[in-house]
């Protein structure tokens, strides 16, 4: 036996030698610095789980000198002390890379060094060196690189928001509560987000509510204005905390949004006060209450950002808005940061919306350094990526302040609920906010079902998360944050890989996906920039538009900054209507265009999806999903074109009175009803709504309340009465061989008691209309004849606004008239787009469109607000406006234009 031992000894030490660098290769240390902050550990930690998946046995050593062996990885900040006697090249590498920069570069002996700039760039740094190791499975044979990101600022945004208001509040109003928010108390929820922004390099998280103060602290001058309960509150700063702390780790700022002037409704109450009114004055007790709110917060949350929003629930621009930044805010936070021993400054983000930016800027610069501004990318929707204009030029204005400028992409209400993953469209947007606007920061919005987050709008059993459902917008907008401008064929490639990974397909079926995404990803940009009304959240696209929508725009309060701005220049279809008439020639982008191309793009997305189908090997359900939203972007297309055709033929009987233009128009009509029927099949099943946010504010195409005109199926109705009503208007024109009279109705007057009244007219031609001048009614709707109007005082309007203060026995409409002018000295009709309160009292559309005429003066449009019965006071802000007196609230009010601005009759009525 002995003979054959030694033979298998040597064998046997010959397999260990033949093996043994094998094995070393696969062992790995990793090495910190015994002083690393959190964020380090957090990247090292990962980075080792990294390894561990891909076959590697690792240890993390903390060392406070360094005393590396071999074949070991190195991560820390270049600065630190203990890593003094690294290589010096690799240090300076890192340093030079600047803020949230590293490198990664390799030394002796099996050596890598992952250096940062600072804490972030070391963890971004190692979540570079994981991509690699996991697209290679294996660490990089060589590798040698230095990286920074552009954006200074990249930010997702979660609304603490409803689809509708809380019983007793009014819009925002949203305690943080277990009953209203469980998902705010999920633990695992939020690693689950947070993991998805790291591994995106996400760095800012935005929280967005209208008063969270009194959900979070509790004022010893103030102790009535919490909003939830002692064991709630507990929750609220144990989970605060919990976040906060978990952001931090993986380089996340939390930024906590707030409404301004918003006052909790205990507070309101207690001291006879409305929870928000836009037009109230800055008043010392809601002063007092905030500044002590926001110091509190600082105090108590020290390393938490604020963004404050100082319009929609202040008065537009003006200098109550300075007053509050710079007398309010600023010395909130002052005294918070006082109070905590604290001696830098905790970031400001100043939105820009609704308010004077660059000037509240000018004010607070020199009381506060460590200011942001953040303006909206395409309004509250995705339109273009050439943006231009006034918009253009605010953001420009905003970047040259000297502080750092982020791009919002807010809401997009034109792109939910379908899925959106148009990865060009994407990359040339954030082109856009470096070259267009210099913007620093991207301030991202779900791209979907944000009012009813965290859950995605699909009908699917136990609900799907938003996060899971929409990746590919996340990933696609962080990935262009951190480098805009890449090569597009190497995208191409790029996203092709992800998505066959995603779906277990080969690289030709993620390319045919990516490209599916990408034609369907201008369809709705398209046609809201060339069709829509508005690019705010009143507007819900996909449930499509009335007639009387395309054919006359300006009586739904039409948005035209979205037309001169976030939109390639261009006609409206009624511009485009009115030149085809004339035979004059057309500029830029026109809707018949516009109609050809999103029909071509929404054949090309459904070619495209198809060919991916048979390679999809897993995640069935959701390629599933995904290919039928392809069917309902091609579906939608169509319901416009058609629509639009015939929205063309319609104008052009209003310049020719010929029937036979209508007879035209109703092929094309009937047609987009049917492709309108096939959407809803396509959705019926599939979506539980169109539209998250499910409260008076919609308003196109339908008014919603109460969670109504939420979905495709009950939009058909209305689609196919249009239809039928449109049908009956061509028969009786032709049976009255030519133009049909619509019966004018004249308007009654209400019985009201005005208690501040400070005089009165009759409404017709030649009557004065204010006290302080002899300006008279040039032309009025004979509807408005004979109404009791309020006269006021111009120059009290301008200083101070209008206040009407009545009681009414029953429920009655107050009617008022604002002028169709821009100008500071006139008041601005509602406008949901700034003001979410505007339709309080059903005052945002117009009722008469170009209704009274006074001399000198521009044409004005007529507003109903409602009151039930009782005493009220309503305030208008400041500037002039004709408030017409009051009609009883049964009283049917037809919408129409009144023509009386020269542009042409009325011909709303062949639809309703």
């Amino acid at each position: 036996m002995r003979k054959f031992i030694f033979p298998f000894f040597c064998t046997l030490l010959f397999l260990i030698g033949f093996n043994f660098p094998a094995t070393a290769q696969k062992q790995k240390s990793i090495i910190i610095s015994a002083s690393s902050t959190d964020r380090v550990k957090f990247g090292a930690e990962r980075l080792s789980q990294a390894l561990k998946q891909n076959g590697y046995v690792t240890k993390i050593q903390n060392q406070r000198k360094l005393a590396a062996g071999k074949n070991a990885i190195i991560i820390g900040v270049a600065s630190d002390d203990a890593f003094k006697n690294l290589p010096k090249s690799s240090k300076d590498k890192a340093l030079a890379a600047g803020k949230e920069g590293f490198s990664i570069t390799e030394g002796k002996d099996g050596l890598l060094y992952i250096l940062g700039a600072d804490a972030s760039g070391t963890l971004y740094g190692c979540l570079e060196l994981i991509d690699q190791i996991n697209a290679q499975q294996k660490l990089p044979a060589q590798i040698e690189l230095t990286d920074r990101p552009e954006m200074v600022l990249r930010g997702t945004c979660i609304g603490l928001q409803k689809p509708d208001y809380l019983p007793g509040h009014d819009v925002y109003e949203y305690p943080y509560t277990p009953e209203t928010f469980p998902w705010l108390y999920d633990k695992d929820l939020w690693i689950k987000y947070l993991d998805m922004m790291v591994e995106n390099r996400y760095n800012s998280l935005y929280l967005w509510n209208g008063h969270p103060f009194s959900s979070l602290i509790r004022l010893k001058d103030y102790p009535y204005a919490v909003e939830v309960d002692e064991a709630t509150l507990k929750k609220n700063e144990e989970i605060f905390q919990f976040l906060t702390h978990e952001a931090d780790k993986r380089g996340i700022w939390v930024i906590q949004m707030f409404y301004n002037i918003i006052i909790p409704k205990p507070f309101a109450d207690k001291h006879g006060l409305k929870t928000q009114d836009r037009n109230r004055p800055i008043v010392p007790l809601i002063a007092d209450y905030t500044r002590k709110s926001i110091a509190a917060f600082v105090e108590k949350y020290p390393n938490v950002g604020l963004m404050v929003a100082l319009g929609e629930a202040m008065e537009g621009v003006g200098q109550d808005d300075i007053d509050w930044f710079t007398k309010t805010i600023i010395p909130g936070v002052k005294d918070g940061l006082k109070a905590a021993n604290i001696q830098g400054e905790p970031p400001i983000v100043l939105r820009a919306h609704d308010t004077d930016a660059p000037a509240v800027m000018k004010a607070a610069l020199p009381l506060y350094k460590n200011l942001y501004t953040e303006n909206k990318f395409n309004g509250e929707a995705l339109t273009t990526y050439g943006p231009r204009g006034a918009w253009a030029e605010l953001n420009r204005k905003l970047a040259a302040i000297g502080t750092v400028n982020i791009s919002n992409v807010h809401i997009l209400a034109n792109l939910e609920p379908f899925r959106y993953g148009s990865a060009d469209f994407i990359q040339k947007s954030v082109l856009a906010m470096n070259k267009i606007y210099n913007a620093k920061g991207l301030h991202l919005y779900p791209q979907h079902s944000y009012w009813d987050w965290p859950y995605a709008a699909d009908e699917v059993k136990g609900r799907i998360l938003e996060v899971d459902r929409d990746w590919i917008w996340y990933k696609e907008w962080a990935r262009y944050a951190w480098k805009s401008d890449r090569d597009r064929s190497q995208e191409v490639n790029y996203w092709g890989s992800e998505l066959a990974k995603k779906y277990g397909s080969n690289l030709a079926g993620g390319k045919a996906i990516l490209n599916a995404y990408e034609e369907s990803g201008e369809i709705s940009p398209k046609l809201l920039r060339r069709y829509g009304i508005t690019d705010g959240n009143r507007q819900t696209l996909t449930l499509g538009m009335l007639m009387t929508q395309l054919i006359n725009p300006f009586r739904y309060g039409l948005f035209t900054l979205m037309y001169e701005s976030e939109a390639p220049e261009g006609e409206m279809i009624i511009e485009y209507a009115e030149k085809e008439w004339k035979k004059q020639g057309h500029i830029g982008e026109t809707p018949m265009q516009v109609a050809k191309e999103v029909v071509e793009h929404g054949k090309k997305a459904l070619v495209s999806i198809n060919e991916a189908a048979p390679s999809i090997t897993q995640d069935t359900a959701e390629f599933a999903r995904l290919k039928n939203d392809m069917y309902c972007y091609d579906e939608m297309a169509n319901f416009y074109a058609e629509k639009v055709k015939s929205a063309l033929w319609v104008l052009r009987y209003k310049y020719s009175n010929n029937v036979s233009d209508l007879e035209k128009a109703l092929p094309f009509l009937e047609k987009s009803v049917a492709h309108y029927a096939a959407l809803v099949k396509l959705t019926d099943q599939q979506y539980l709504y169109a539209n998250s946010m499910q409260t008076k504010q919609r308003k196109i195409p339908m008014r919603g309340v109460d969670k109504t005109f939420i979905h495709w199926k009950e939009m058909l109705p209305v689609f196919t009465k249009e239809l039928n009503h449109f049908k009956k208007s061509i028969d009786s024109l032709k049976a009255a061989k030519g133009d049909a009279v619509v019966k004018i109705i004249p308007y009654k007057g209400a019985e009201v008691n005005v208690l501040n009244e400070t005089g009165g007219y009759i409404v017709n031609k030649n009557a004065a209309v204010f006290t302080d001048t002899s300006v008279v009614i040039k032309e009025v709707a004979e509807q408005l004849v004979g109404l009791k109007g309020i006269k006021l005082t111009k120059s009290n309007q301008v200083k101070s606004g209008t206040e009407i203060r009545f009681n009414t026995k029953s429920p009655v409409k107050l009617l008022v008239a604002f002028f169709n002018q821009k100008d500071p000295k006139f008041l601005a009709p509602p406008q949901l787009e700034t003001d979410a309160s505007a339709n309080n009292y059903g005052q945002s559309e117009i009722k008469i469109s170009n209704a009274i005429v006074l001399n000198g003066y521009a044409p004005a449009n007529v507003h109903a607000y409602a009151f039930p019965a009782g005493t009220h006071t309503l305030n208008l802000g400041k500037g002039e406006c004709l408030v017409l007196g009051f009609i009883d609230d049964k009283q049917e009010l037809r919408i129409f234009n009144a023509g009386l601005d020269g542009r042409g009759k009325d011909i709303d009525w062949l639809f309703e």
